[in-house]
C-alpha cells in the first residue's frame, strides 16, 4: 500500500510542477504564491473544524488533534523556512526554463545530507560521497546547457534564487525529520499550511503590492488554485506512505524524486525548451546521484 502512496504522491509532484510554471508565465510571482498556498489552507482549515466538531472523529486518517503552544512555535517555524523556499523557487521559475529549475532543486538531497553531516555529525560513507561527487558533476553539466541559452550560472541572480530555495527545502528536510517522528503528521500538515498564509502575507502586502506597477501584472488563472490542490493532496499522500507498517523512507524517497522525470519531459514538450540531449544526461546523473544518497543513508 505505501508504495502506490508514495508512487501517486510523485506523480502528484510532477503535476504540481508544471502547474507551477504555467502559472507563472508572464505573471507576478508573489500573488501566485500568495493565492495557491491560500487554496491549500484553506483544505486544511476545513479538516480542523470537521475534526473539532467531530464530522472527522479521532483516529481518522484526516483527523487534526489539538496542539500544544510549543507545537504552534514549531509549525510556523517550519512554515518560515519553507515559504522562504517558495518565494526564491517562484522567483526563479517565473524566468527560468523549468528544465533548469525543476533538475537543480532535484538536488536538494545533496544539501540536506550535508546539513546532517553539519548538525548531527553524520559521516560520508562510499554510497553518499559518490552520490554528491554525480550530483556536482551533473549540476555542471546543466551549468554548461544552462550556457547556450545565455544562463549563466555565476552571474545569473535567478539561478542564485533556486540555489537558495534547494537550501532552504533541504532545511524543511531536516526539520520534518525531527517533527514526524515528534508529533502527529496531519497536525503538522495543517497547521504548517495555515501558517503558510501568515508567513506569505507580508510579501504580497510589503513587497508585492506598493511595486505592482513595476512588474508583470497579475493574471488569475485556474491553476493557481490548483497548485495548492495537488501540493496538499501530494505531501498528504506523502506523510501517509510514511506512516504505513513497514514502509521503507529511502523507497519512499527515491519515488518522490522521480516526480522530476515528469515534469521535466512534459515541461520541455508543453514549453518547447531547447538543450534537452545535454539537459537529460544532467537530469540522470542529478537522478542517480539521489539514489545512492538514498541508498548510503538507509
Amino acid at each position: 500500500m505505501w508504495v502506490i502512496l508514495a508512487i501517486s504522491s510523485s506523480f502528484l509532484l510532477g503535476i504540481y510542477d508544471l502547474l507551477k510554471k504555467s502559472s507563472l508565465k508572464n505573471n507576478a510571482f508573489v500573488p501566485v504564491l500568495f493565492f495557491a498556498t491560500f487554496t491549500g489552507a484553506i483544505i486544511f482549515s476545513a479538516l480542523l473544524l470537521f475534526s473539532r466538531s467531530s464530522i472527522i472523529i479521532e483516529g481518522s486518517i484526516f483527523y487534526v488533534p489539538e496542539i500544544s503552544v510549543k507545537e504552534h512555535l514549531l509549525y510556523f517555524f517550519k512554515s518560515a523556512i519553507v515559504g522562504t523556499s517558495w518565494y526564491f523557487a517562484y522567483m526563479a521559475l517565473s524566468r527560468l526554463p523549468i528544465t533548469i529549475v525543476v533538475p537543480i532543486r532535484s538536488t536538494g538531497p545533496v544539501w540536506t545530507v550535508a546539513g546532517a553531516f553539519l548538525l548531527y555529525g553524520e559521516r560520508f560513507n562510499l554510497f553518499q560521497w559518490l552520490g554528491i561527487t554525480l550530483s556536482v558533476i551533473a549540476t555542471y553539466l546543466f551549468a554548461l546547457a544552462g550556457r547556450k541559452e545565455g544562463i549563466s550560472f555565476l552571474r545569473n541572480k535567478w539561478v542564485y534564487a533556486i540555489f537558495i530555495a534547494t537550501i532552504f527545502g533541504s532545511a524543511s528536510s531536516l526539520f520534518d525529520k525531527y517533527l514526524l517522528a515528534s508529533y502527529n503528521r496531519m497536525a503538522v500538515q495543517a497547521w504548517f499550511s495555515i501558517y503558510m498564509v501568515v508567513v506569505m502575507l507580508p510579501f504580497l502586502l510589503l513587497m508585492w503590492f506598493p511595486r505592482r506597477k513595476l512588474q508583470p501584472a497579475f493574471q488569475w488563472r485556474w491553476t493557481i488554485p490548483a497548485i495548492g490542490i495537488v501540493l496538499s493532496l501530494a505531501d498528504f499522500l506523502y506523510f501517509y506512505a510514511l506512516s504505513e507498517p513497514g514502509a521503507l523512507i529511502g523507497i519512499v524517497s527515491v519515488f518522490r524524486r522521480g516526480s522530476v522525470m515528469f515534469s521535466f519531459t512534459v515541461g520541455a514538450i508543453i514549453f518547447k525548451e531547447g538543450n534537452l540531449r545535454s539537459k537529460s544526461i544532467g537530469l540522470i546523473g542529478i537522478l542517480l546521484g539521489a539514489i545512492l544518497l538514498v541508498i548510503g543513508s538507509t
